[in-house]
């Protein structure tokens, strides 16, 4: 296909998703709620064939030598599928906000005005690997009353076509538009360059992926864009904290899954718990081939006090953890900044609260951090000086997730301070419009 056809294709996407968009906009509610419940069903009783279609995309990446990560990203078992229609679910279930007035005040003229909740209009979606992200980003679409474009990577080309027939199933079942949700067809790149060089049909676009895919649609968007280049997350160990509980969420916030924005990528532990934390928590990490990257003080700790002394084995550790040899390295200062996606962690011994808070608001992509605590006052703190999308108390980053907060669903995780900021659900693709109720005021 050469760059005229894709001119082509790409305006047509263009003018039926703007058309789209006009329906989906006065669509009621329940209508709405049916394609949501109507494209769950439709998922539950696809699995068989959206795996056989994964698993082609899953033979070429293999064979292509993609990382391990990617290949983890690409995956579309059964428990993500069913966390897909748990989402359509939970977002039929919803109340809509589309309509929805707010701030209705008097003036002294005697006029009422107040703001209402209406959709943007069109977004395009730019994503890599993950496929579930088509499914996500078309029920968030449908709730909110837009129209979407999106255009998924080349490597799961084959469940994304898979899953974009069942949404487009679904809103024909239900009596709303198929072509409120397109996916691109081709996986030629110059897609991309045109769709976010078209603010006459595109209100937004919406990148969810690599640094470079981001930076690139970031400096060549000729519409808004909602973005996060990238999801350097940290966990801070205070004193006090609940050493157990600390050990439990530092490790979950690592290891629960290497890949997603949302992992721990430098863990940061108060010098008054570091010699009784950090032998605990590195037997774990040695134990799962988790990198420990280390500043001085960290990796002297942890040598000093390795293996673990049987009452710590115990406690925390079996065997096999207690035995498993450890990895360390010393940090480098682009380690601090570093997003890993991959079984590695930067650690450092820090003075306290404010040398966190510190560290964090210097070094971090101000995505998700979190603090582990027994001091209330160091909580509020942290959570009030941490300048971050999504700043977490005494539990793991791997919470920052739309469907974790309830969202239904995420379109993505924003690290913007404008429009949007974390993760991204139905209000986020919403603006808000002033509306003015009179009786026949006039101005002076």
């Amino acid at each position: 296909m050469n760059a005229i056809d894709i001119a082509a294709v790409t305006q047509t996407l263009g003018l039926q998703a703007k058309q789209a968009s006009a329906l989906m906009a006065k669509a009621p509610a329940a209508i709405k709620n049916r394609a949501l419940r109507r494209l769950a069903d439709l998922l539950r009783a696809n699995v068989d064939t959206l795996q056989t279609a994964n698993a082609e995309d899953l033979s070429r990446a293999t064979a292509a030598g993609l990382s391990a990560p990617m290949v983890d990203r690409l995956k579309l078992t059964p428990k993500v599928i069913e966390t897909c229609a748990q989402g359509c679910e939970q977002l039929a279930a919803m109340a809509d906000v589309i309509g929805e007035i707010t701030g209705m005040r008097e003036q002294p003229s005697g006029i009422r005005v107040g703001q209402m909740r209406v959709p943007i209009g069109v977004f395009g979606m730019i994503f890599e690997s993950r496929p579930n992200v088509t499914i996500e980003a078309a029920s968030l679409s449908i709730k909110s009353g837009n129209a979407c474009i999106l255009r998924g990577g080349s490597e799961a080309i084959d469940s994304n076509k898979a899953l974009a027939r069942l949404v487009q199933q679904a809103l024909a079942d239900s009596g709303l538009p198929e072509n409120a949700v397109q996916l691109v067809q081709t996986t030629d790149r110059e897609v991309v360059g045109q769709l976010i060089a078209m603010p006459q049909y595109v209100d937004v676009i919406i990148p969810r992926g690599g640094k470079g895919l981001i930076e690139r649609i970031s400096r060549d968007a000729k519409v808004p864009v909602i973005k996060h280049l990238d999801g350097n997350c940290h966990t801070y160990v205070d004193d006090p904290c609940d050493i157990a509980m600390a050990v439990k969420v530092a490790d979950n916030a690592k290891t629960n899954k290497y890949s997603p924005c949302n992992a721990t990528e430098s863990l940061l532990v108060a010098r008054g718990v570091a010699a009784e934390f950090l032998p605990l928590i590195g037997a774990v990490y040695a134990a799962k081939g988790v990198e420990m990257r280390c500043d001085p003080q960290a990796l002297q700790i942890l040598k000093e006090n390795w293996p673990l002394a049987p009452v710590q084995k115990a406690q925390y550790a079996t065997e096999s953890v207690a035995s498993a040899a450890p990895v360390w390295v010393a940090a480098t200062e682009s380690d601090w900044f570093e997003e890993y996606l991959a079984p590695i962690i930067s650690i450092k011994v820090v003075e306290g609260v404010e040398a966190a808070i510190a560290h964090i608001n210097q070094y971090s992509s101000h995505h998700t951090d979190a603090i582990l605590t027994r001091d209330h006052l160091h909580a509020q703190q942290f959570l009030r000086e941490v300048d971050s999308a999504s700043v977490m108390v005494n539990t793991s980053t791997r919470f920052a997730d739309g469907f974790e907060y309830g969202l239904g669903a995420e379109i993505g995780i924003s690290t913007d301070k404008f429009h949007a900021r974390g993760p991204v659900g139905i209000e986020g693709l919403t603006s808000l419009k002033y509306v003015v109720l009179g009786q026949g005021e006039v101005r002076g």
